[in-house]
C-alpha cells in the first residue's frame, strides 16, 4: 500500500511541476500597455480599457474608456461635472459651486453636496475697480458703477469690463453767430455741465430739454438773424443735443423714460443691457420701430440707449429751409409732370424728431428703421407728403433731404416712413415747382383779357349788321371756339388731387374738341383770305353750311376716333389734357401742324399779292410807308391764321434756354390771340367804330351827329394812313 501511494504523490508533483513550467514558457511577450497576459497567444485589457475580449495581435492596443462621454451611465448629480481619467473617472462641482466638505472631487451622485459659491461676497471675482461685482447662478458679472459706462471695446457683463465716468459733453457757440438769446441759452447749458452729477442724470436731461424749449418758445433776436444763420443755429442745436442726450442717458438705470412739456416737446428713451429683436420707442408725436442690433452697432456697448426727442417749436428756425430731392425722385416727378421739376417749396407739418442711439455709425444701417409721425394738417390738393431729414453740410449749415427715406403711407393725421440712416426727421408737405410761375401768371392774365375781348368780338359780330358777311361768320365761330376753349382751360385744366376721373377726362375731351375746332375755323380764315386777296372775289367763299360742317364736323370726327382708339388717353395726373404716352398727343399736334402749314402758305401768298397790289394802285407810295402797311397787315394775319401756334412745335427740350425763350414767346402771343382779334376786327374797322359810337351816345344821351362832326376832321386826316377798312 505504501509504494503505490508514494507513486501517486510523485505523479501529482510531476504533473504540477510540468504545468508550471509550461505556463511560464507559454505567456505572450507582446501584450500592449494597460493589458495582461491571457495565454501564449492572447492578451486581456485591464478594466476601464477597450476592448473587453482578448486581443491576439501585437498590432492591437488597449484604449481608455471615457466614462464621462456619451453614451454613459455615470451620474454625478446637480451642479457637477464628470472628469475622465485613464482607466477611471471622478466627479467635480461645476464652476461657481463647491462641496460642503471642501473636498476636491467625489465618486458618484450619492456623494454630491455641491452648493453655489458667491464670488462677489467671498471676493474671489476679478472685476475691475471701475465696476461692481454682481453674483449670478454659478458665476458673476461685472457692471459699471452708477454714472459710469463701458469704455469703447467693452460692455457690461464680461469679467474684463472696464468703465469710465459719464460726462456732460463740451458745448461751444457756433462761429459767426451774434445773438443775446443764444448766449443766455449757452450760459444755462454751461451751468448744467458744471453742476452735473452722474447719479442725477435724469434730472439733468429734463433741465436741458426745458432750457431748449424755453429758447425755441422765445427766440428773441434769433429771429432777426438771416435764414442761413438761423439754419446754422438749428444744425448746431440738433447736433449738440444728440451727442449730449446719448452720453447722459448712459448714466440712467435700465428701463424706459418719457418726459413731456406743456409746449408739446416730448422725449422718450430706453436703456437696456441685453436687448434683442425689434423694439418700439416713442410718444405722441413720433414712434419708431427698429432692430436692437441697430441700437448697439458694432461696438455692442452695454447698456445700450435708444431715444427720440420731438421738438414742436423747431419750425421757427427751419422756416423756408430748402429741400433737396434725390435724383430718383426728380426723375419720377419729371416723368409724372412731363417737364423738369425746378424745385420744391416745403412746409413743415410735424414736429422735428431727433433720434439718438448708442451706435454712432448711423449713416448706413444694417436694417431700416420705420417711423410713424403725427401731424394735424392733411395732404392738400396739388401737394405731396414726403419724409425728409435735416442734413448738415461742411460749413455747419443744413437743408432738408430725402435720400434714403421713403413714405410708406399716410392716414388722416399720421404718416409712416422708412429710412436706412438716422438723423433729425420730419414730415414735410412739398409744393413742387413744376411750372414757371411767371408763365403761369402770363397765361392766366392773358387768357382772362382775351376772354373779355373774345366776348366783345362775339357780340360785335352778332349785333353789328353792316359788317356781316361770309368772313364775319368765320370770325364769329373762330371767336366762339377760342372763347369756350380758353374758358374751359382756365377753369379746369389743373388736375386737383392728381386723380384722373370723369371730370378730368371730360375737360380734356372738350379742350381737344374746341381747340381743334378753332384751328379748323382758322383754316377757313385762310380760305376766305385766299378768295379775298388772290381770287379778288369776296363773295366766292364756301357756303355757311359747308363752313360749319368743316369747322365743327372735322374736329368731332378726330375726337371720336381718338376716344374710341384710346379713351384712357384723355386726362393726366398733372393736368386735364392729352396723355403723351403712346403718341396720343399727335391726335392734336397732327391737325395743328397741317393747319399751320396750309395757313403759312396762304400767309406768304397774301403778303406777296398785297405788295403787288399796293404797287399797282399807287406806284408813287413811299417805300417806308408801303413797308409799314404791309408789315402791319402781315402781323395781323399771323394771329388770325394761328401761325403763332407754330412756336409750340419747337419746344423739344424744356431744360434748354432757347426752349424757355420760345415758351415765353408762345405763351404771350397765343394767350393774347383774342385781344389781337378784337383789335384787328373791331377797333380797326370803321363800321364797327361807328356802331360803338352810336351805342355809346345812346347810353350817355348825346347825339351821334354832333359827336361825328367833331371827330370827322381827324378821321379824314388819319384815313389815308390806315390799310383797308374792310376788316382784312
Amino acid at each position: 500500500m505504501g509504494a503505490p501511494r508514494r507513486l501517486l504523490e510523485l505523479c501529482v508533483l510531476l504533473s504540477l511541476s510540468g504545468a508550471g513550467a509550461q505556463d511560464s514558457m507559454g505567456c505572450a511577450p507582446w501584450c500592449p500597455p494597460n493589458s495582461k497576459c491571457f495565454n501564449s497567444s492572447a492578451c486581456l485589457c485591464n478594466p476601464g480599457f477597450n476592448p473587453h475580449e482578448p486581443i491576439t495581435s501585437f498590432m492591437d492596443v488597449c484604449d481608455d474608456i471615457n466614462e464621462c462621454g456619451p453614451p454613459t451611465s455615470v451620474s454625478c448629480g446637480r451642479f457637477a461635472d464628470c472628469e475622465n481619467t485613464e482607466g477611471s473617472y471622478y466627479c467635480v462641482c461645476s464652476p461657481g459651486y463647491e462641496l460642503i466638505n471642501k473636498a476636491k472631487n467625489f465618486s458618484n451622485a450619492a456623494e454630491n453636496t455641491c452648493r453655489e459659491v458667491d464670488e462677489c461676497a467671498t471676493r474671489q471675482h476679478q472685476c475691475h475697480n471701475s465696476t461692481i461685482c454682481v453674483n449670478s447662478v454659478g458665476s458673476y458679472r461685472c457692471r459699471c458703477r452708477p454714472g459710469w459706462k463701458p469704455i469703447p471695446g467693452f460692455r457690461n457683463g464680461p469679467q474684463n469690463t472696464t468703465c469710465k465716468e459719464v460726462h456732460f459733453p463740451v458745448w461751444t457757440l457756433p462761429p459767426g453767430i451774434h445773438s443775446k438769446s443764444l448766449s443766455r441759452f449757452f450760459v444755462e447749458v454751461q451751468n448744467l455741465r458744471r453742476d452735473f452729477q452722474p447719479q442725477e442724470a435724469e434730472q439733468t436731461i429734463k433741465k436741458l430739454v426745458e432750457v431748449l424749449d424755453g429758447l425755441l418758445e422765445a427766440p428773441g433776436d434769433i429771429k432777426d438773424l438771416s435764414l442761413r444763420e438761423q439754419h446754422l443755429v438749428a444744425t448746431w442745436l440738433l447736433s449738440k443735443l444728440e451727442d449730449t442726450l446719448r452720453s447722459l442717458a448712459q448714466a440712467l438705470p435700465e428701463g424706459s423714460f418719457t418726459y413731456s412739456l406743456p409746449s408739446s416737446t416730448e422725449m422718450s428713451l430706453m436703456v437696456k443691457e441685453n436687448g434683442s429683436g425689434n423694439v418700439t420707442v416713442g410718444q405722441s408725436h413720433a414712434r419708431m420701430l427698429l432692430d436692437w442690433a441697430v441700437v448697439t452697432g458694432a461696438e455692442d456697448s452695454s447698456p445700450a440707449v435708444v431715444g427720440i426727442l420731438s421738438i414742436q417749436h423747431m419750425e421757427e428756425l427751419l422756416a423756408n429751409a430748402s429741400l433737396a430731392l434725390e435724383p430718383e425722385k426728380l426723375a419720377q416727378l419729371t416723368e409724372a409732370h412731363e417737364r423738369p421739376v425746378r424745385g420744391a417749396r416745403a412746409t413743415l407739418l410735424s414736429a422735428v424728431n431727433s433720434v439718438f442711439l448708442s451706435n454712432t455709425n448711423t449713416d448706413q444701417l444694417a436694417s431700416p428703421v420705420t417711423f410713424a409721425f403725427s401731424h394735424h394738417q392733411p395732404e392738400e390738393p396739388g401737394t405731396e407728403l414726403i419724409c425728409a431729414f435735416w442734413k448738415s453740410d461742411s460749413s455747419g449749415n443744413g437743408h432738408w433731404a430725402t435720400t434714403g427715406c421713403r413714405r410708406l403711407g399716410s392716414g388722416k393725421n399720421s404718416t409712416s416712413c422708412q429710412c436706412d440712416h438716422l438723423s433729425s426727421f420730419a414730415v414735410l408737405m412739398a409744393h413742387y415747382q413744376v411750372e414757371d410761375w411767371k408763365l403761369s401768371l402770363i397765361t392766366k392774365v392773358g387768357l382772362s383779357v382775351s376772354l373779355i375781348c373774345l366776348l366783345l368780338c362775339i357780340l360785335t359780330f352778332l349785333l353789328v349788321r353792316p359788317i356781316q358777311s361770309s368772313r364775319t361768320t368765320v370770325h364769329l365761330h373762330l371767336c366762339i371756339c377760342l372763347f369756350l376753349g380758353s374758358a374751359i382751360f382756365l377753369a379746369g385744366v389743373e388736375n386737383v388731387g392728381g386723380q384722373v376721373g370723369l371730370r378730368c377726362r371730360l375737360v380734356a375731351g372738350l379742350l381737344h374738341y374746341f381747340f381743334l375746332a378753332a384751328f379748323c375755323w382758322m383754316s377757313l380764315e385762310g380760305v376766305e383770305l385766299y378768295f379775298l386777296v388772290v381770287r379778288v372775289f369776296q363773295g366766292q367763299g364756301l357756303p355757311t353750311r359747308w363752313q360749319c360742317l368743316i369747322g365743327y364736323g372735322v374736329p368731332l370726327i378726330v375726337v371720336g376716333i381718338s376716344a374710341a382708339a384710346n379713351g384712357s388717353g384723355y386726362g393726366h395726373t398733372a393736368h386735364c389734357w392729352l396723355d403723351p404716352k403712346r403718341g396720343f398727343l399727335w391726335s392734336f399736334l397732327g391737325p395743328l401742324t397741317f393747319v399751320i402749314l396750309c395757313n403759312a402758305v396762304v400767309f406768304v401768298v397774301t403778303v406777296w399779292k398785297l405788295t403787288q397790289k399796293f404797287s399797282e394802285i399807287n406806284p408813287d407810295m413811299k417805300k417806308l410807308r408801303k413797308a409799314r402797311v404791309v408789315t402791319v397787315t402781315a402781323v395781323a394775319q399771323l394771329f388770325v391764321l394761328g401761325c403763332t401756334w407754330g412756336f409750340g412745335l419747337f419746344l423739344f427740350s424744356p431744360e434748354s434756354w432757347h426752349s424757355t425763350v420760345l415758351a415765353y414767346v408762345f405763351t404771350v402771343l397765343n394767350c393774347l390771340q383774342g385781344t389781337f382779334l378784337f383789335v384787328l376786327h373791331c377797333l380797326l374797322n370803321k363800321k364797327v367804330r361807328e356802331e360803338y359810337l352810336k351805342w355809346a351816345c345812346a347810353v350817355t344821351g348825346n347825339k351821334y351827329s354832333e359827336f361825328a362832326s367833331s371827330t370827322g376832321s381827324s378821321s379824314q386826316q388819319t384815313r389815308a394812313l390806315r390799310p383797308s377798312e374792310s376788316g382784312m
